[in-house]
């Protein structure tokens, strides 16, 4: 496993370092300098792989000021220290994503927990139909011509290393985050048009502010080999298969029911097992067979017009209980 390490030859290494920095990835602090950093994080790592063997691969980067292994019964994690910044950012560079008993490391620049401020207080959004090279850094941008805005977080899968392709940004001011929902949703950030609307019921009182999961993401507890642990929730809807039901909102009071059946239908998304409308609260719900249906529709019937509004369409905020039996729909009259 170590010899394909030799490859790179240090004159072409320095070279190479001189060309480029490593892209960050993963949950970093808007402000993140990485500059001054010397350490990084290292997730995904195989269960059979021991702390000898991970300062090993490690090594090829530079010479170690200290490397720790956290071991958990699925997944371990760690963290490795180098002497200097080149190191570090050159093992981002060759060792993100490089196989270790069949598991690709995630390699990222390693962040004290401290560095970002507490928003558990705050208000927050969900964002989505973000572009893939959206990061952190990018999504703040966007939302901080509101001066409220405390901290922007994209969903980064912790295996693949790729963005979820949606995130969470977070506002001390409510009437902010409320601002930025109508402000902003539909507005272009990199190629693709966002689409934003309330992360937590907690955030308002009304039902169709649908819950979000702003726990998934990797955070690091301490940014130096001392210790610290991966947080990494597999419970969000876009994660788990017990969420079919899709929610819409930003409904007319015109639209009924039937007329929602025939929207949805009309995509071919998949099976239709429910639609209920809510006409006086502007919102409803489409529920199908399977998880990935749901998903298709959800990315299908966003931004779709109907009686002269634009669908917002997300995840419900209720999985669907296993017991429930399969009853598709009849498909809608097309009379």
């Amino acid at each position: 496993m170590l010899q394909q390490h030799q490859m790179y030859h240090p004159g072409v290494i320095a070279a190479a370092m001189s060309q480029m920095e490593p892209v960050p990835g993963g949950n970093l602090p808007p402000g993140f300098d990485s500059s001054a950093c010397r350490s990084v994080y290292v997730g995904n790592i195989h269960v059979n792989v021991t702390e000898k063997l991970l300062a090993e691969v490690f090594q090829t980067a530079g010479p170690l000021a200290g490397c720790k292994l956290i071991r958990k019964d699925k997944s371990s994690y760690g963290f490795v220290d180098y002497h200097d910044r080149p190191s570090a950012a050159l093992a981002i560079m060759t060792l993100h994503g490089r196989q270790l008993y069949g598991q690709a490391l995630k390699v990222n620049w390693a962040y004290a927990n401290s560095q970002r401020e507490d928003t558990s207080g705050h208000f927050h959004i969900f964002v989505g139909d973000l572009s893939p090279e959206v990061t952190d850094a990018t999504l703040f941008a966007c939302f901080s011509v509101y001066n409220s805005c405390s901290d922007a977080r994209v969903m980064w899968d912790h295996k693949t290393g790729r963005s979820k392709g949606y995130g969470f940004v977070s506002f001390r001011n409510q009437q902010d985050a409320q601002g930025a929902i109508n402000d902003l949703t539909g507005k272009w950030l990199g190629n693709r048009q966002i689409r934003c609307n309330w992360a937590t019921k907690g955030s308002g009182s009304t039902e169709d502010k649908q819950m979000g999961d702003n726990q998934n993401a990797v955070v690091l507890t301490s940014g130096s080999s001392e210790g610290g642990q991966e947080n990494a929730s597999d419970d969000a809807p876009e994660n788990n298969p017990s969420y079919t039901t899709v929610y819409v909102g930003n409904l007319s009071h015109e639209v009924t029911q039937a007329e929602l059946h025939c929207q949805f239908h009309a995509l071919g998304a998949g099976v239709i097992e429910e639609v209920r409308v809510q006409r006086d609260k502007g919102f409803g719900f489409v529920r199908y067979n399977t998880h990935d249906e749901a998903a298709n529709a959800i990315h299908m019937a966003n931004g779709k017009i109907i009686h002269g509004k634009s669908m917002k369409c997300s995840w419900g905020s209720k999985s669907t209980p296993p017991e429930t039996a399969s009853n598709p729909l009849s498909p809608p009259s097309t009379q």
